[in-house]
């Protein structure tokens, strides 16, 4: 006859109750035994979590080996039934034991595994992260400021968001000029615009303050005009210096040395006069040119120089605009593009380069 120990676990079930039915005297302990070491040779093949809840299944779940077991403890012998039964507990709550064992053990060594799989070479040379470096605009504008503050200027800055009596009317700009048309510059509403220049900063600073003033002030400006030398948004940095018996050669000193810090001490300049609203005289600054030393090229249109910036002695109406009296205090303003001083510097001849973030052009500087 056959036993069923012999059986594969699909067979137990129906295997133990036909023995049980037909047979008195089975001997259940034995087949506990049998079963316990069939199982404890099953476990020592298990080595991932399903193989462990496959096992569980087959020995404990609702058909399994031990569990159709324990269902045929009714059909022993009363006499027998108790150390059976205790046998089968003990059974039960050992390969529970070996279960939990078993998975722990299933888990530690995935995890071992994945470990392994995902470990770094440490004997491998690392990948170094790219390092960022000041964008040009930043780097000039940080020397531009540096050079006029070790002249005695002090940094003060404005809102970009700006009124008209501050952007036009009090700097001796008309209501006719050119620049207030809708063309050249950034309005919000009537009165309301984006800031054409930093001078709006030395007005609110010269109703604020009484005589002397010594200020620099540098930000971004806006102007509806876009090319290969203009941009809607750039950089400026003005000065203003206010005192009494303030010169022309006093504005001339402060922007040689200036100039001469900025690109070296053989570049020359020449001031060219000019016209501009809220200075008189006033005066555009020229360099020679950085290209060609003065011999013409290209880059200077073969004149030798180069237009760097513009100044001038501050108009009377500018003061009385502020409530200085022109007949106690003089005074000179200038300002510079950074953009313009940035392209000279580095030889770049497209103004835009700077504002498209091409990683290729970013990462020369």
């Amino acid at each position: 006859m056959i036993k069923p120990g012999d059986l594969h676990h699909a067979d137990y079930k129906s295997a133990v109750t036909d023995w049980a039915h037909n047979s008195k005297d089975w001997p259940m302990k034995e087949e506990i035994e049998k079963l316990k070491v069939k199982s404890e040779l099953e476990l020592t093949n298990l080595s991932t979590e399903a193989d462990v809840y496959q096992f569980k299944s087959r020995y404990l779940g609702r058909n399994g080996s031990l569990t159709s077991l324990i269902k045929l403890l009714r059909d022993v012998d009363p006499q027998e039934r108790a150390s059976v039964g205790a046998a089968l507990n003990t059974f039960k709550k050992e390969l529970e034991e070996h279960i939990e064992t078993a998975l722990l053990h299933a888990r530690f060594t995935a995890k071992n595994q994945r470990i392994s799989e995902s470990r770094v070479d440490v004997t491998l040379p690392g990948r170094k992260l790219p390092l960022g470096s000041r964008h040009p605009i930043t780097t000039i504008a940080a020397t531009v400021i540096e050079i006029f503050t070790s002249l005695g200027f002090e940094v003060v800055e404005g809102p970009e968001v700006e009124l008209d009596f501050f952007n036009f009317e009090a700097l001796n700009i008309p209501k006719d000029h050119p620049a207030r048309d809708m063309h050249d510059t950034f309005y919000i509403s009537e009165n309301t615009l984006l800031r054409t220049h930093t001078s709006p900063v030395q007005i609110r600073t010269m109703k604020l303050t009484n005589p002397p003033v010594r200020i620099l002030c540098p930000g971004k400006v806006y102007r509806c005009d876009s090319d290969i030398s203009h941009t809607p948004m750039f950089h400026q940095v003005e000065g203003l210096m206010v005192d009494e018996d303030i010169s022309f050669g006093d504005l001339k000193g402060i922007l040689t040395i200036a100039v001469h810090k900025i690109f070296d001490e053989d570049t020359r300049l020449r001031f060219r006069p000019s016209y501009f609203p809220f200075t008189e005289p006033s005066a555009e600054v020229d360099i020679q040119c950085v290209m060609c030393r003065g011999k013409g090229c290209r880059v200077c249109s073969n004149t030798g120089w180069l237009e760097i910036l513009g100044s001038g002695m501050v108009h009377p109406q500018v003061f009385r605009n502020v409530g200085y009296d022109p007949e106690k205090v003089t005074g000179f303003a200038f300002g510079l593009g950074i953009e313009r001083i940035a392209m000279l510097k580095f030889g770049i001849n497209d103004i835009r380069l700077f504002f498209e973030n091409d990683f290729r052009f970013l990462s020369q500087f």
